[in-house]
């Protein structure tokens, strides 16, 4: 990319689903525009001079105009959302023909691809306020963490919040069995352990197993495969654009792809038995997760060894306090039976998760 005339955006509707326009009688450039396109989920419109419909120009959520195409250009009305694209890298009247037509940018392929499929991909899905998404983590091994992560997304969803449930455990079992979902059709991680690069976030969420109204991406049942930072990194991005709520549970080491992972919460939940064996694991937890997460809150689990409860707990880790789970007597008969953690609305565990989702979207931090 050449350089920005102006930073501004043209406003886009959420959920938005058009694709640009393109301008162009260049038949290598409007291939590569349309290989870019398809790379971000676009369906483009396509003509070799400003359209002769009404509103085509104006209505379109993002314009492409091919360099051989800037004179027949002139005169358009003017509007925010103008991109320039050639390939010349010394073209010495670019920016002339860029000013004429009230070009946003100047772009050359291919050097700007990747960030014109991300301009693309911005348009079509619509870019509104990012997931509130939030990570738990089990400071010893059975601390009820992939439960708790489960609660909070059934929680979440059954308020009406978009949610997404990522397990991002590969040993842990797999969360899809955990909410009674394991034949549900859909894609698993597997499927995406190759993504590098952007990753639409409607095209993840419509691939997905929805279970109790939301989506989950678990494991298959397979051998393990470890997913690369960059493919963690590409879908949990994506799975944030489409807003709402989403829940990661996470595992106890932290290796490159669960560092990727951590990086992208804005709060994470470090589950604790009340219990002294517990607590001196969940600080070894605590002292690798917190190297990359800079909000990380103890969430205190009964029953408690003698002197010791949520406070205790949390004051011996230096985290804030995020709540107290509760004991739910009869949680594991109601798993069998195809119940899911936090299924019934009315249990101690479904209470503590909806006061936990009030608060933390307190002050409209999302819809």
């Amino acid at each position: 990319m050449a350089g920005s005339i102006t930073s501004e955006r043209p406003p886009v509707a959420e959920g938005r689903r058009d694709g640009p326009l393109i301008v162009t009688e260049d038949v290598e450039l409007l291939d590569d525009l349309l290989r870019l396109c398809a790379a971000a989920g676009a369906e483009p419109e396509v003509h070799h001079s400003v359209p002769d419909r009404r509103g085509s120009w104006e209505g379109a959520p993002l314009v492409l105009v091919g360099d051989d195409a800037a004179m027949r250009c002139r005169g358009a009305a003017r509007r925010r959302g103008v991109l320039l694209v050639g390939r010349d890298q010394d073209d010495p009247d670019v920016w002339r023909r860029a000013v004429e037509i009230g070009a946003d940018c100047v772009l050359r392929l291919p050097d700007a691809e990747g960030w014109l499929v991300d301009r693309i991909a911005d348009v079509v899905e619509g870019v509104g306020r990012p997931a509130l998404t939030v990570g738990v983590i089990g400071g010893r091994g059975g601390a009820g963490a992939s439960t708790l992560a489960c609660a909070l997304a059934v929680t979440a969803a059954r308020s009406g919040r978009r949610t997404m449930l990522v397990d991002g455990d590969p040993l842990g079992g797999g969360l899809d069995v955990l909410l009674g979902g394991e034949q549900a059709k859909g894609r698993r991680w597997p499927d995406f352990a190759a993504s590098k690069g952007r990753v639409a976030g409607g095209a993840l969420e419509e691939s997905l197993p929805e279970l109790h109204a939301l989506r989950v991406l678990s494991w298959d049942r397979g051998d393990s495969v470890a997913i690369p930072p960059q493919a963690m990194r590409s879908v949990l991005a994506a799975a944030r654009r489409r807003g709402g709520v989403v829940v990661v549970d996470l595992p106890r080491r932290v290796d490159e792809g669960v560092a990727e992972a951590l990086a992208q919460l804005d709060l994470g939940l470090l589950v604790v038995p009340g219990e002294l064996r517990a607590v001196a694991a969940a600080n070894r937890v605590a002292s690798a997760v917190g190297m990359v997460l800079g909000d990380l809150r103890a969430v205190v689990r009964g029953p408690y060894a003698a002197g010791l409860d949520e406070q205790w707990v949390a004051q011996a880790l230096g985290l804030p306090l995020a709540g107290e789970v509760p004991q739910e007597a009869g949680l594991l008969a109601a798993q069998d039976g195809g119940a899911p953690p936090g299924g019934s609305g009315r249990g101690p565990l479904a209470r503590f998760c909806s006061a936990f989702w009030e608060r933390a979207l307190a002050g409209g931090g999302v819809s």
